[in-house]
């Protein structure tokens, strides 16, 4: 380590700090001892991936962690074409106990990562929307450790998961700048040797219990057990211990039903009353020791369809739903902190809206959090490749499971979405090798989740899915009304109508009697201060674009044949600017305006 990068050594704070605290990268497990690594790393760009080594680098730049290169709020702001990237920072580990280790975790790095502490190669990851760790206890020497990240990711791969970054140099259309390297939080941990690696719960409304499966890592520990209490409002709902087998748990934990009075829609959780299951973990020794211990959240929810209709909690239950894309002008796909994640949920429910569709990205977990916390119900939607190939499958699907198994936990997750308008399998209808794709997936996401509907291709030329979601951003109200107005157009909507100029169904009368719904709609675009925009539709001002959005809203809303609707969008995003907000937040018309247009008018005292 040089003498000038020695000086820059920065200490890991020695104490948690409360605001980071309260933004834990990992809501549903969280422990004491951890401590952000965002901030200033030396940075330097590789573009013709020259260097194989940490050592080989010509360090000649900051960035801030964890926005991308690209974002303004990195201090870098590099725009052009780059295949690779290099990242250090040095710091200095507190104090651990003798069998304590120190895990280095990541959020998520575009597209893989391989990472060096103290010049020894600890591991690597591919996947740029999922989070990966390493232990790096064998690597540190002492106190200080120095932590390098290579991030490869090829601006022209079409085939690897990628949303909505753009292949060309400058964003287009419906295409936004590219995202390298870092763009989640980095943070490390001190944990136990014997320890919690991972919790799964599945809520069971018909038995009414909760389901948890637990991941340890006890390295050949015998006699372990698992306590787990489970909190309603400071209540204890249940407190049990079950016996480690084989680094596992899986059981069943029952509740006791208050049978058929309010307290037991007061434990459900919904998007107007979001009501989350405080939730302890305890790993205890043989000796009756604590070895590790972890806090947690769950829900008693259900989310599923019957007939035509979506059910929340065994009801039937419209959505208005609104398409997300989670941008950010200086901060591109990170969010400026904790409190604008936040915020975006609360304006989603203040502008009326029951959830979002997350589109095109794998949001961060503290957004899913607070989503569960006030309430918003979440689409969660795979980024698309943009080719079909054998390496595009084995991509897509391994980090597709990846991410289910991040975030399956996560009451405000509704819906699982692993394709959308057929992006990376455009020829479905006469390609059979690509239906099976989707087949596949919708097939796998059912094997990993069964509790929760998918949509195996949104948007049109549906193979298997639970619901179908229909594109239509047909700018004239009364079409929308007369096309999906009634039961009786079912047989012509699946075979004659071509939203988007695409058939809907590619089986029809396989899918006569499912949930539809207008997925995206809208997309009504208002220029700002005559600068260039892109919409499906514009508004000359801004009382026309109210105007319009009231009068399409009305007419969706009013369908009985649609189980509901999602608009687009939620905010500007960089040139597509048909959003109910500007890029940073503020609206185009007023709140209570869009509030109620979107679902009517709240009498004073009540939720929607």
């Amino acid at each position: 380590m040089s003498t000038e990068h020695r000086r820059a050594l920065r200490s890991v704070p020695s104490s948690d700090v409360d605001h980071e605290q309260r933004a834990y990268p990992r809501p549903q497990l969280r422990r004491e001892a951890w401590y952000s690594l965002n901030g200033a790393w030396d940075f330097a760009l590789d573009p013709e991936t020259k260097w194989s080594h940490p050592s080989e680098v010509s360090w000649r730049g900051r960035i801030r962690v964890p926005f991308a290169p690209e974002a303004p709020a990195s201090g870098v702001g590099h725009t052009g074409f780059c295949r690779a990237c290099w990242y250090r920072r040095a710091l200095t580990l507190p104090r651990r106990g003798p069998t304590e280790r120190w895990c280095l975790h990541f959020g998520a790095v575009d597209y893989s990562a391989t990472v060096w502490v103290n010049g020894l190669c600890v591991g690597s990851h591919e996947g740029g929307y999922t989070p990966f760790s390493f232990d790096i206890t064998p690597y540190a020497s002492g106190s200080e450790c120095e932590v390098s990240v290579r991030a490869d990711d090829d601006p022209l791969d079409l085939a690897k998961p990628r949303g909505k970054q753009d292949w060309q140099l400058e964003p287009h259309s419906i295409w936004y700048p590219r995202t390298t390297g870092i763009w989640q939080t980095v943070w490390i941990e001190r944990v136990p040797a014997a320890r919690i690696l991972r919790v799964q719960f599945t809520p069971n409304l018909a038995r009414w219990e909760i389901g948890l499966e637990a991941w340890l890592e006890c390295q050949q520990r015998q006699d372990l057990r698992l306590g787990v209490r489970i909190r309603n409002r400071g209540a204890i709902l249940a407190n049990d211990t079950y016996q480690v087998i084989a680094g596992e748990v899986h059981r069943g934990i029952a509740l006791s039903d208050p049978g058929i009075d309010d307290s037991r829609n007061e434990l459900l959780w919904s998007p107007h009353a979001p009501n989350l299951l405080d939730v302890e973990l305890e790993l205890w020794g043989a000796r009756g020791e604590c070895l590790d211990r972890a806090a947690s959240y769950t829900a008693l929810r259900s989310a599923s369809v019957e007939g035509d209709r979506f059910l929340l909690n065994n009801r039937p239950y419209p959505l208005r739903l609104v398409l997300d894309q989670g941008y950010w002008p200086d901060g591109g796909l990170t969010a400026p902190n904790d409190a604008a994640l936040r915020r975006d949920v609360d304006l989603a429910k203040s502008m009326g809206f029951n959830g979002v569709r997350k589109h095109q990205k794998i949001e961060d977990p503290r957004y899913l959090y607070w989503a569960d916390t006030l309430g918003l119900a979440v689409w969660e939607e795979m980024p698309s490749a943009y080719r079909f190939t054998a390496r595009t499958v084995s991509r897509l699907s391994r980090e597709w499971m990846a991410i289910i198994a991040r975030d399956v936990s996560h009451p405000c997750i509704i819906a699982w979405v692993p394709i959308n308008e057929s992006w990376g399998v455009p020829n479905l209808p006469a390609n059979l090798h690509e239906r099976h794709f989707v087949q596949a997936l919708y097939h796998l996401t059912k094997t990993l989740d069964p509790t929760r509907p998918v949509i195996g291709n949104d948007g049109w030329e549906s193979v298997a899915t639970d619901i179908i979601g229909i594109h239509d951003y047909d700018d004239n109200p009364d079409r929308i009304a007369r096309r999906y107005h009634a039961d009786e157009v079912l047989p012509r909507l699946f075979k004659r109508e071509r939203p988007g100029g695409r058939l809907l169904v590619l089986e029809g009368d396989a899918h006569a009697d499912q949930p539809l719904m207008l997925t995206e709609c809208g997309g009504i675009a208002l220029p700002a201060n005559g600068n260039a925009t892109w919409g499906y539709t514009t508004a000359p001002n801004t009382e026309a674009f109210a105007r319009r959005y009231e009068d399409l809203v009305r007419v969706v809303r009013s369908l009985g044949l649609l189980s509901g609707f999602c608009y687009t969008q939620f905010a500007d995003t960089y040139q597509e600017a048909n959003g109910l907000l500007h890029a940073d937040r503020s609206p185009k018309i007023p709140l209570a305006r869009v509030r109620a247009a979107t679902s009517g008018p709240i009498p004073p005292g009540h939720t929607s």
